[in-house]
């Protein structure tokens, strides 16, 4: 029997996840005059190349651990403990951007994601960056061309309801639109909300060249899977995949009235996150992977961490050319 498109797309993906990773690159930022400083973002601006991870810490009960610190952190890169350089817990502003399956199957959805959309816009830092990138067999951005970010929850709206549901759906082109779009961001941590069903029937790019992508970025991915019971196109492990490889967390919400809550988890997870920073301690040549594992140690009893398990050494990003249709 012939294998399905999508069940081999799976299993490239599961071998991307053994390889993709993340390093952050820290560059020096030039001081400004007096008269042209602004109050601004936290900026990572250190003399060594970090690797930079964002672990949510939760307690038994699947509550947020908020109040460790650095000491209380142990970092691991191939087994060997690692100095931490890099600590902070505060509400940091994000760059994030809407992913939102406008495909004939989300017809009667869009509705409850449109409010999805704003509630997460309401309980958002204020200084957050925010866009939208739609996509059927087609992919657009949201917001209008002269608009390249926004933080109204109006305008968030008025960009999801821009086009009707209608078509095919080409969910990884759309990703690749989204994560181009997400480097043009001026917050150090960026984040992609996805919603679908996580099926994909017109598609340029494959399951594993928007991994690569995902693991080459700075970007976790969110997911969020809404699925018609008799859909043959519905693909959950593709969602789940994206968001284990990034960070991220898949949430699959057995009602439509339950999207809502799912992004009010998704903007409480983004304002608990701890951001450490450590310089590896191995010569390994670049391309060769590392794999990371981060412990957290608290009064509570036993603590569980999610943060990104890997990335390639000396990892570049990949070229950013991808099409949007107008």
């Amino acid at each position: 029997m012939r294998t399905p498109a999508w069940e081999r797309d799976g299993c490239v993906a599961l071998a991307m996840l053994l390889f993709i990773g993340l390093v952050g690159h820290a560059k020096p930022q030039a001081p400004a005059s007096k008269d042209d400083q602004e109050p601004q973002p936290f900026k990572i601006a250190v003399n060594v190349n970090l690797v930079v991870l964002s672990p949510t810490v939760r307690d038994r009960k699947g509550s947020f651990v908020s109040d460790l610190h650095e000491q209380d952190f142990e970092v691991y890169e191939d087994g060997v403990r690692q100095s931490i350089r890099l600590f902070k817990h505060e509400d940091m502003p994000v760059t994030v951007g809407l992913v939102v399956d406008h495909s004939g199957s989300m017809s009667h959805k869009i509705p409850d994601v449109i409010a999805a959309a704003r509630t997460f816009a309401r309980t958002s830092n204020q200084e957050d960056q925010m866009f939208v990138v739609n996509f059927n067999e087609k992919v657009t951005l949201g917001l209008p061309d002269a608009m390249t970010f926004t933080d109204s929850p109006e305008e968030l709206e008025r960009a999801i309801s821009r086009i009707p549901a209608t078509g095919q759906t080409a969910l990884y082109d759309a990703l690749a639109v989204a994560l181009d779009r997400l480097q043009t961001g001026s917050r150090d941590k960026k984040v992609l909300i996805v919603i679908s069903d996580g099926g994909d029937n017109a598609s340029t790019h494959s399951l594993a060249e928007v991994l690569k992508m995902a693991g080459q970025s700075s970007a976790l991915v969110y997911t969020i899977g809404i699925f018609e019971a008799q859909d043959p196109d519905q693909n959950p492990g593709v969602l789940r995949h994206l968001a284990q490889a990034t960070g991220g967390e898949a949430y699959f919400p057995e009602q439509l009235d339950e999207v809502v809550p799912a992004c009010e988890r998704i903007a409480r997870d983004l304002r608990h996150q701890y951001t450490i920073g450590y310089a590896s301690s191995s010569a390994a040549r670049p391309g060769v992977y590392r794999a990371i594992r981060v412990v957290a140690n608290g009064t509570a009893g036993k603590l569980f961490v999610r943060a990104r398990s890997g990335y390639i050494a000396g990892g570049e990003q990949l070229p950013a050319k991808h099409e949007i249709a107008k």
